[in-house]
This record gives C-alpha cells, structure tokens and sequence, in this order.
C-alpha cells in the first residue's frame, strides 16, 4: 500500500512541477504577432486524416479562390505539411511528430483538417490527441466558436479556455492499482485571466453589454471556483458588460429554450465545457459539420473545424460526401484573423444563402445529396455574385420583418 501511495504522489509531484513551470512562462507574457507588418504570411495546410483531407482541400479552394491575388504578389503563400495522419503519429508515438511541429512553427496560421485521436481498446498506442497537443506546443490559450441562426434570432460567440481544464493532462492520468484510477483537472489565475479577458474585450468591442461565465463551481469548487472567481475579479474592470454565471448542466438546457436561448451573446469557460457546449450550438446550427473553430495564441494561430475524422464515413465510401463547411467557414476565420475581413464576411454570407436561406443543393453525407466539391462549387458561385450582399440582406429583412 505504502509503496502505491509513494509512486503516485511522486507522478503527482512531476505533474505540479509542470504546470508550476507553464504557469512562470505565462507570467512572462509575449507580444501578439501583428499581421499588417508581416510582407508574406505563410498558412501551413495540415489535413489530417479520414475526412480530414477531402474537406480540408475544399477548404484550400475557397481560400486560394479569395486571395488568389495576393497569392500571385507573393503576399500569401500555402505550405502543405503531410504527417499528421494517425498512422504517421502511431509510428512516432507522438501527438505531432518533431519535423511536423518544426514546420509548423515556420508559419504564421495553420489550417488544420480533423485528426484521428485513440480510444482506449483500438488498434493505436495510446498518444494525445493532436489538437490538445498543438493548443499547448503553440499556446493557443483561445478557443473562438461563432454560431448564427438567423431565423432564431442566434449571435453566439463561445470564447473556450484551450490549454487547460479536463484535457490538458488526458494523456497523464494514470492507474494507482487494479481498483482505482485518476486524471485531472487544472485551472490557474493566469490562465483562466487571459481567455475571461478576450471575452471581455470581444464583447465590449462589439457592442455587447452581456456576457456569461459557465462552469460547475457549486461541485467542481476548487479549479471551477478560481475560473468563476477570476472571471467576476475581472468584470470590475467592464462595468458596461454585465456578467452573470450559469451552471453546465442547465446551461445545455437553456441552449435549447427557445425563450431564453436568444438572451446569451458572448459565453466563456473551461475547456470541456466548452467543447460540449459548442457541439450543442453547433448542431443547432445545422450540424457539426457546419461550425468552424479558431485557436488563438499570440504568435500562432490554427484554425479548424469542431467535429472529428468521421472514419466510418471513409470505411463505408461516403468521404466525398462529407460537409465541408465546417472546414470552409473555419477558412472565413483565418482570413479575418490574417486581416481580411471583407473577404471573410462574403465567404461567411454565402455559407449562411447556401446553407440556411437558398438551399438549392444539400449535403447529407450520404449519396442522397450532393458531394463536397459540388457544394463548394455552389458556394464560390455566390462569393464572387455581386448581389451577394443584397440578397444576403433580404434574406435578413424577411427574418426580421
């Protein structure tokens, strides 16, 4: 028994350690990377697997589509990067191989195709997922997921803490004997700080005066507590953004309210919760497969779409079906991100005429509707239409009026 105990306070030990370090690291702070100054921004192109290649390259056509000018001046350049496949990450034992991360680095954004991450019982070692690892080998603290519903009156912004929480430690868990197992959970004051300030920042930027923190606090109340604690510490610095908590349990409920759900604007939190939340959000949307995510950090940022690599899709030949608006609209947040917003926008107001309002050719996943190349097809037709905005805005009206 002593011995049990000894090991297990000693992995423990390693782990405080750790994050002890991470935390020295954050205090030192580094300067955000602005992209004005930069004379060619490279975006590194890392699809994945499963789905992950076929909807990525969509992805890469509407982007290529939309700066193919600057690409010509040479201000944009794309660099594909191969080997974050399951197979090639197994072989490394590793998240992200050493030469994949290195290339990474040398680019200023990364758009990023689903990855395969192990399950306990499966063919693959057991390694972290990729996106868990890349959000703390590049800092990518934010978490930003947008979700619209115009017919339902719906402006979401999720802002989830990225480096923390529930998944930061998933792969350090460890077995204390046959009987007992134990992972964990980290929330600290620098890290919960940086994600409730973004939020706030957003909210008062945009002209929003109410913003939401969700987390378990009432049960979870030592990490949950600091989160919920730090976020009220900071509402006394925006007195014009009322800031109130909500419990995660009844938080997914209240998404699916119709009288209260059209109440929430800009909502932050932990880690996991986050990544429930935004799943619900983004399935009433129109599904996973609509809804793009951005990870930000000060020097990097990667953005990608919410849902995994759907390998029985691949397993049962139905890849070229797949949604690739995900992966498209996750495309409209990096060019926001790289300082293209008008661009960003018209690619955001085709998603929305194509997916929500005109509808004329639908993706099902299944050879019931049309494939993903046809439907970016039919999206780049209204990019480059130069009724796009007025038929955007009539569509708008018609909800409103």
């Amino acid at each position: 028994m002593n011995d049990k105990v000894t090991q297990a306070k000693e992995k423990f030990g390693a782990l405080i350690e750790e994050q002890l370090k991470r935390i020295e690291v954050m205090k030192q702070g580094d300067d955000w990377l602005d992209y004005s100054t930069i004379n060619q921004i490279k975006i590194g192109l890392c699809f994945g697997d499963g789905i992950g290649e076929i909807i990525s390259r969509h992805a890469q056509t509407v982007l290529e589509y939309v700066l193919k000018d600057e690409v010509v001046k040479g201000k944009v350049i794309f660099k594909d990067i191969p080997g974050l496949t399951i197979e090639n990450r197994a072989a490394h034992k590793k998240a992200i191989p050493d030469d994949v991360l290195e290339e990474i680095k040398e680019c200023h954004v990364i758009l990023k195709g689903p990855t395969t991450t192990p399950q306990a019982g499966d063919q693959w070692p057991n390694i972290e997922s990729a996106n868990v690892a890349m959000r703390r080998y590049l800092d990518l603290f934010a978490n930003v997921r947008p979700v619209k519903i115009p017919q339902e009156g719906i402006d979401w912004v999720f802002f989830r803490e990225n480096t923390e929480g529930a998944y930061v430690l998933g792969s350090k868990g460890f077995d204390v004997d046959d009987d007992l197992s134990f992972d964990f959970k980290v929330i600290t004051e620098p890290g919960a700080e940086r994600i409730v300030r973004m939020a706030f920042e957003y909210a008062k930027n945009n002209g929003i005066n109410h913003m939401t923190v969700v987390t378990k606090s009432n049960v979870v109340k030592t990490t949950d507590g600091r989160f919920s604690r730090t976020a009220f510490r900071v509402a006394k610095e925006y007195p014009e953004v009322k800031l109130e908590e909500w419990y995660i349990d009844i938080m997914t409920a209240k998404l699916l309210d119709p009288a209260r759900r059209r109440n929430f604007r800009v909502m932050v939190m932990p880690n996991l919760y986050g990544d429930i939340l935004t799943d619900e959000a983004a399935q009433l949307q129109g599904g996973v497969g609509t809804a793009g995510s951005a990870n930000i950090g000060k020097r990097w940022s990667m953005f990608e779409a919410i849902h995994g690599s759907a390998p029985r899709m691949v397993k049962e030949g139905r890849a070229q079906y797949a949604d690739p608006c995900s992966m498209i609209r996750a495309s409209a947040m990096l060019l926001r991100h790289i300082g293209y917003s008008q661009r960003a926008k018209k690619v955001e107001m085709a998603l929305e005429i194509c997916g929500q309002f005109e509808k004329k050719m639908v993706i099902t996943g299944r050879d019931t509707g049309v494939t993903g190349e046809e439907y970016t097809e039919y999206l780049l037709s209204w990019v480059d239409n130069p009724e796009l905005e007025s038929a955007w805005n009539q569509e708008v009206d018609k909800i409103s009026g």
